[in-house]
């Protein structure tokens, strides 16, 4: 549970809190992550499943940041590319600190379009 608040702290101030500034931040820090030949960073998406109550324990609210892998990586970069960008953001407390308070649940890191990876 500490995790997932401090997840949701994460990402939750940059994106909401200060509107376009935020957002901004959130870009900064994740566009320059990967060398230009390993990765590029996408954007963002806030997801928010109204059908589950507020006081389930179910994730609510969350953030899914979008990176493109150049080329086909193996299991072991997609594992460590995953835990780079996680890494990124739980390392930024006031990010976790704002994301938490603007409600977020939990962030997630997708490499394409057919699977997310949870950062918990």
């Amino acid at each position: 549970m500490k995790t997932r608040l401090l997840i949701a702290a994460l990402i939750t101030p940059l994106l909401l809190s200060a509107g376009s500034a935020s957002a901004g931040n959130l870009d900064l820090l994740l566009s320059g992550l990967f060398p230009d030949n390993q990765a590029t960073y996408i954007g963002y998406e806030s997801v928010e499943r109204d059908i589950i109550p507020v006081a389930s324990a179910v994730d609510r609210k969350y953030l899914i940041v979008d990176f493109r892998l150049n080329g086909n990586p193996g299991n072991e970069q997609l594992q460590a590319s995953v835990h780079k960008v996680c890494m990124a953001l739980l390392k930024d407390r006031d990010l976790i600190r704002d994301l938490s308070n603007q409600g977020y649940d939990m962030v997630s890191v997708a490499f394409d379009r057919r699977s997310q990876f949870d950062c918990l």
